[in-house]
């Protein structure tokens, strides 16, 4: 019978999610017999009979059956020529020949799909080789498809390699069954090229001297599957010849020389979904349908095994729906339950893969799974190990080569997420639960430590603020520089974030409350406001359950601060006053000033100007008064805003405030100061002035990384620039600014952004465009509770209907946003156009131009009428 017999009744098999003994079963034969024929063993044709149950057993259809009975067919005996010997080693003079070739590939997957950029890489290596020998390797994870992609791409060359194609399978990896020695290996080599099994040396050396000389003058393609090393297929290297060598390994085999290496990813999304549709019959066209098979194929991670496994699933559960098995397929505990076909599931794969690791590293894949984030660094996966990194960075590079860790960007690593489930497992199973505790609260302390040297360099003026940050590692980090410090918890804000939650669940809340007091500036200065409110709600319920009360405030303060941030205005005065009267109770000015600071932010954002400039100067009087410098900054800048909004310059108070913050270091402060004094000139009509100072806070907060500031700087460049004329350039930053306010989710500032390209729209004389800016930003005004904006949306509102020359919508607005700034107490805003003064100036403007109307009107009607 020919090789391709066991492959397709193993292929068949698999597809049917049979086990050999399952298959036995069904057919009523031995399960040695099935052994035997997946291994092309013996050399006798299976019975008809044997035939037809195989065929009913798995399913065939007529070709499939067909091609059943073309394979069981035996092979004519090959011609095999003389071979002389000489002295007490089998060594020929000539190589023996085959009349005829040999082609004992594997059937060419028949639902191979996708991998184009890998079938193109391999192509052009084939098609341009020299004289000499080719050597191919392809390196993956287990279930990535190594074997198909190397038994496509072989066939698609089979032609140019007439001498014959050989197939070997190595078993490096397989359930049961030792690795195959290099000796034996060539010993069934040299059989299948022609030598007879009397004339192959005992000797290793000459085995392989032997096969060399074979393939010489010949042009063979061999493919040598499932290597476990360098050591097991180097003997089966030609030396010359135009031969080529294909060799497929879960490990990289980088011991090889003059090879061609070739890692292989898992598949494209569409690709993984076109496979999943093929394998399983279910249509991929309508929309929905589609978007359930691509989260079936992203729950599978994207690996030909799984996808394949999930497809048989569908396919022999015709009442399984997409929906039904994602769901199964969600709970990542038990994904790789769901993904189970015997021997050849994702579990089993991986299995072996595990069992072929030495003891230590099979510890750092289960130490290395109970990390929480993303990916990690080496220090974390020397923490979790507990040992130094010298010794740990070996190890991850042994699992780097086994392909079951992925290096995803220099000096960082991850798990595919089926490998991590797997990883998982194996640590619940042989890790004690006291174990995986240690190793994560010392991952959560080595964190902490880290945080609080990065937060020190980035952040100086805010240790006076810190009561609950832990010991710091001045050393840990190994850097001095903001910027690096900076990239540093920007690399690691998602781990820093899920160490945070894991802490208080695996024990150790202490590292949840530290993270929450360590990660509130950077929050901020980034944008991060919901994933504050998060860490901040969670550390309030951390501090709540184990009876920590300064904890609970500072934490109440922090997600003040947050919702304040996000445009919740209601809920941020009300966690500050919580902590005000808690506060006052213990005795606890730092955490009463800081809530006093975020009541008066709240008050100037909403336009009550005279509760904000009694908040901030009391708060300031107990910041100079206990010696916080930090909080005196934030409150003599929070009573210069409120001049800037009530379109009185501060110029010298904002001056001040400049001053204080580069002292103290508050890049925050510096930016918003700068803003507000930038302001303050435009106000004044110094439009040069205005525009230098937003462009320096624009300077200041791209180098601190603050993107609050960033954008605030850039809507007021913007709005300098529309005012100046310069329209384009407004347009292109107004837009800007409006992605990148949804980005961090801001809503005051996605506010300025839209109001200010209404403004935009109105100058340049499209006004319908203006009006739906205008609405959109009055709806996030009062969404917002801020009704100085809402008066300055209206003001916007009715300058548009007034272009239009819709006079009665235009007078509706403006009378509008007259009474909002009346009942405000204020007779300006930040904006030069938004005054009482301006806003009674276009009433009166337009109740004159009525008037004008009417008279025209009656003088008509007069003429009319004496004419007739």
């Amino acid at each position: 019978m020919t090789a391709n017999l066991g492959t397709l009744l193993q292929t068949w098999r698999e597809r049917a999610l049979l086990t050999q003994e399952q298959l036995a079963d069904r057919t009523g034969l031995h399960v040695r017999t099935i052994r035997r024929l997946e291994r092309g063993a013996g050399s006798g044709r299976p019975h008809s009979t044997s035939l037809q149950r195989l065929a009913v057993a798995l399913g065939l259809d007529a070709t499939e059956r067909e091609l059943l009975i073309e394979a069981a067919r035996p092979a004519p005996a090959p011609q095999i020529s003389e071979i002389a010997v000489s002295g007490h080693r089998s060594v020929p003079e000539s190589p023996p020949r085959h009349d005829r070739s040999l082609h004992q590939l594997p059937a060419a997957p028949p639902l191979f799909t996708g991998r184009s950029a890998d079938v193109a890489y391999l192509d052009q290596i084939i098609e341009q080789s020299g004289p000499g020998p080719v050597v191919v390797t392809i390196d993956g994870m287990a279930g990535i498809g190594k074997t198909a992609l190397a038994a496509h791409v072989a066939h698609r060359w089979s032609s140019r390699y007439p001498d014959g194609q050989l197939f070997l399978d190595l078993q490096g990896y397989t359930r049961g069954v030792r690795p195959v020695d290099p000796r034996d290996a060539l010993g069934r080599l040299l059989r299948a090229i022609g030598v007879p099994g009397g004339q192959i040396p005992d000797d290793l050396e000459d085995r392989a001297a032997l096969y060399r000389s074979c393939l010489a003058d010949r042009t063979v393609l061999v493919l040598l599957d499932n290597a476990a090393s360098e050591a097991q297929v180097l003997p089966q290297l030609p030396g010359s010849g135009g031969s080529l060598v294909m060799i497929t390994s879960r490990r990289r085999l980088a011991g090889l020389d003059v090879t061609h290496a070739h890692s292989l990813g898992i598949l494209a999304a569409d690709d993984a979904v076109d496979l999943l549709v093929r394998s399983s019959g279910r249509s991929g066209s309508p929309a929905d349908q589609r978007d359930q098979l691509m989260e079936t194929a992203e729950l599978c991670g994207f690996l030909p095994l799984a996808v394949r496994i999930a497809a048989a699933r569908l396919r022999s559960r015709p009442s399984w729906s997409l929906l039904h098995l994602n769901e199964r397929l969600r709970c990542f505990r038990h994904r790789l339950a769901e993904l189970e076909a015997g021997d050849r599931g994702v579990t089993a794969a991986l299995d072996l893969s595990y069992a072929h690791l030495e003891p230590d590293l099979r510890y750092g894949y289960r130490m290395l799974a109970l990390h929480p984030g993303l990916d990690f660094d080496v220090d974390a996966a020397a923490t979790l190990m507990g040992q130094r990194s010298t010794k740990v960075e070996p190890l991850l590079d042994h699992l780097l080569e086994v392909h079951l860790l992925q290096e995803h960007v220099p000096g960082r690593y991850r798990f595919h997420d089926l490998i991590r489930a797997h990883a998982m497992e194996v640590a619940r199973v042989e890790e004690g639960q006291a174990d995986r505790r240690d190793a994560l609260v010392r991952l959560a302390e080595h964190y902490c430590r880290a945080v609080r040297s990065a937060v020190d360099l980035l952040y100086p003026y805010e240790r006076e603020n810190r009561r609950r940050a832990g010991d710091a590692d001045e050393n840990l980090l190994a850097v001095e520089d903001p910027a690096r410090a900076a990239t540093w918890v920007e690399t690691e804000l998602t781990n820093l974030l899920a160490v945070a939650e894991s802490s208080d669940l695996n024990g150790w809340p202490e590292g949840t409350l530290r993270l929450s007091a360590l990660l509130h500036r950077h929050l901020r200065t980034r944008g991060r406001y919901s994933d504050g409110a998060d860490l901040h709600e969670r550390a309030v319920c951390t501090a709540r359950k184990i009876g920590d009360r300064l904890a609970e405030l500072d934490a109440l303060n922090d997600l003040g601060h947050m919702r304040r941030l996000q445009g919740r205005f209601p809920d941020a005065i009300a966690l500050f006053a919580e902590v005000r009267c808690a506060a006052r109770t213990t005795g606890d000015q730092h955490g009463d000033l800081n809530a006093l600071i975020g009541i008066g932010q709240v008050h100037l954002m909403q336009g009550r100007y005279t509760e904000a400039v009694g908040s901030f100067g009391a708060a300031r009087s107990t910041a100079v008064r206990i010696g916080c410098r930090g909080r005196e900054l934030e409150a003599l800048l929070g009573l210069g805003w409120v001049r800037v909004a009530q379109g009185d310059p501060a110029v010298a108070e904002l001056q001040r405030a400049v001053e204080l913050a580069r002292a103290v270091g508050h890049s925050t402060a510096e930016v918003r100061a700068l803003t507000a004094l930038g302001l303050s000139h435009r106000l004044g009509g110094r439009h040069g002035e205005a525009m230098s100072l937003f462009e320096q806070a624009m300077r200041v907060a791209r180098a601190a990384g603050e993107q609050p500031g960033e954008l605030e700087a850039l809507i007021r460049i913007a709005s300098l620039q529309r005012i100046l004329g310069r329209f384009e350039e407004a347009g292109v930053m107004y837009e800007r600014a409006v992605r990148v306010a949804r980005e961090v989710g801001s809503r005051n500032y996605e506010f300025e952004a839209l109001h200010g390209s209404g403004r935009l729209q109105n100058d340049a004389g499209r006004p319908r465009e203006a009006l739906a800016l205008h609405q959109r930003a009055l709806d996030l005004a009062v969404s917002l509770g801020q009704a100085a904006e809402e008066a300055r949306a209206h003001d916007g509102l009715a300058h548009a209907h007034s272009t239009l020359e819709d006079h009665e919508q235009a007078r509706a607005h403006w009378r509008r946003a007259l009474s909002i700034l009346i009942a405000l107490g204020s007779a300006r805003t930040e904006e030069p156009e938004t005054t009482t003064a301006a806003i009674r100036s276009h009433l009166e403007r337009l109740d004159a131009e009525a008037e004008r109307e009417q008279a025209t009107s009656a003088s008509h009607a007069r003429e009319v009428l004496h004419s007739g």
